[in-house]
């Protein structure tokens, strides 16, 4: 496995095979197994699966856990290496960015509701460090999970109006046994919030399974199951079009029902297709 550091480095890995990018910020789990063992799937016998690890500052606002945010580099290095990654793009902040950067990807559409709502210049993040990802590595396909919905919706947005050449593969979440969708955040939890966290996949599933084709059922659902757990905080609950992300009155086969909620200060996100 190589491992690149600089920028320079990355751009001077020309490849003629395929290659194929799992972008993370690293702390890497279960659900970046299943990402990296889809990338090799589209990769080939004869491609390139490339993994990038960069905790990006500009994703997170003010007062986040931006410092905090676990970093096992020795960890994550011998996780790819034993997952067959071919190439490890480790850059630092100030490979990244230089100190007077001026120029940013800002999505206006899709990127002011859910999490752009709670989170405000997330998602500028999100699209400036994946578009430099791809121009750095250039990669033929790039995975992200359906976790992180409204970021999937956004980066392919970004690919289509920015006309990238690359394809985007979603690959479905990754649960724990008792359906908690995996998450570097996970670990913040505490021994009584990881005990209750699990409401949150069974708040999702009894709210599609209900039958219901008035969204606002569908949220009262989810949110008096949520309510369950006394330690648990809703941020949102809303059902919206899968696409746009516009709320929507009814349920539909585009129809996607997200969430996020708080667990002390640790802040988890989930979501189930309504369709």
């Amino acid at each position: 496995m190589k491992i690149l550091t600089t920028v320079a480095q990355a751009q001077a890995q020309l490849h003629a095979k395929r290659r194929v990018l799992v972008p993370t910020m690293g702390a890497l789990h279960r659900a970046h197994a299943e990402l990296i063992r889809v990338a090799r799937e589209h990769a080939g016998r004869n491609g390139e699966v490339a993994v990038s690890i960069f905790v990006n500052p500009l994703q997170f606002e003010p007062g986040s856990d931006f410092e905090r945010y676990p970093r096992p580099e020795s960890a994550d290095e011998e996780f790819c290496r034993n997952a067959g990654v071919d190439l490890l793009f480790r850059p630092s902040v100030a490979e990244m960015y230089a100190d007077n950067r001026s120029v940013f990807v800002d999505e206006s559409s899709l990127a002011n509701t859910l999490e752009g709502r709670s989170r405000p210049g997330h998602f500028r993040g999100v699209c400036t460090v994946v578009a430099k990802l791809f121009n750095i590595l250039s990669p033929d396909a790039a995975l992200f999970g359906e976790k992180d919905f409204q970021q999937l919706a956004i980066v392919r947005r970004m690919l289509r109006d920015l006309n990238f050449k690359i394809g985007i593969v979603a690959v479905p979440t990754v649960r724990e046994e008792d359906g908690l969708a995996y998450s570097s955040r996970n670990q913040y939890l505490s021994v009584q919030e990881r005990k209750q966290a699990p409401v949150l996949y069974k708040a999702l599933c009894a709210a599609a399974n209900a039958g219901k084709k008035s969204a606002a059922d569908v949220v009262a659902i989810a949110r008096e199951i949520i309510r369950e757990a006394p330690l648990a905080a809703i941020d949102y609950v809303e059902v919206v079009d899968a696409e746009n992300l516009q709320p929507v009155e009814r349920v539909g086969l585009n129809s996607v029902l997200l969430l996020a909620v708080f667990f002390g200060k640790t802040r988890l996100i989930d979501n189930i297709r309504l369709g």
